[in-house]
């Protein structure tokens, strides 16, 4: 079965945007992964399709509105795991995006704009929250497309070498090993030559594993000392 995404936007024109192309375009094409969008808009009801109202307290901006936001949810037929992309949410993981593509056949993301949604609509059906960092964008679609991207590049088949997944940053608690290719010596603009490690050309796979680990070691301890932390305390455990 394809793995389908329902996806709640008031700007159903930004999908599905990069996700038409290279491997999630192709994956599309054949079925990997589908989506459907739904505006709220379509369900309001005065002449001005009006999907949102000031909010109670006092404060800048406008707040999407729970009773239209249910009626747009309550029209897709296999909702499965609701998501609100939010900066206030669990921060995307590569963790959470292989269980939202291995053990999800159908979620929703509800794509906020303005100054947020009405709590209640989030509360009464059962919305969990993602952020994709720490900074705030002006909507949730180009959150949405993250993290769809970040899922549909898991699904079987959509990047042809299923080991390659294993091997990449986040995926094993490390950051990825540096990669090399043609030519294996090369001289840049400033006149500085470039060779690729010995070990890379030397055929032994087993010490190249070894020096790849490593290196990933190298990198995470010195640029992410939180996920070196966390790898060393998983790995004694």
């Amino acid at each position: 079965m394809a793995w389908h995404v329902n996806i709640l936007t008031l700007f159903p024109e930004m999908f599905p945007a990069m996700l038409g192309q290279s491997l999630a375009g192709k994956a599309l094409e054949r079925g990997d992964w589908s989506y459907t969008l739904i505006n709220p808009r379509d369900f309001a009801e005065d002449k001005h399709k009006s999907v949102d109202d000031t909010p109670f307290g006092g404060g800048a901006g406008m707040v999407l509105r729970a009773d239209i936001l249910e009626k747009a949810l309550l029209s897709i037929e296999n909702p499965g795991r609701k998501i609100y992309l939010s900066p206030r949410g669990e921060v995307l993981s590569q963790k959470l995006a292989q269980t939202l593509s291995t053990s999800e056949q159908f979620i929703t993301l509800l794509c906020g704009r303005y100054e947020g949604v009405d709590q209640r609509f989030l509360d009464a059906h059962d919305f969990e929250e993602i952020s994709i960092g720490d900074y705030v964008l002006s909507g949730g679609e180009p959150a949405a497309q993250i993290l769809m991207d970040a899922c549909i590049r898991l699904l079987p088949g959509v990047m042809g070498n299923a080991e390659t997944a294993g091997d990449e940053s986040h995926s094993n608690g490390l950051l990825e090993y540096p990669h090399y290719t043609r030519p294996a010596e090369w001289i840049d603009c400033f006149d500085q030559e470039h060779i690729v490690p010995d070990i890379l050309r030397s055929g032994n796979h087993a010490k190249i594993d070894q020096w790849r680990n490593q290196r990933a070691e190298d990198l995470t301890q010195r640029r992410r000392p939180d996920m070196w932390t966390k790898y060393n305390e998983d790995t004694k455990n």
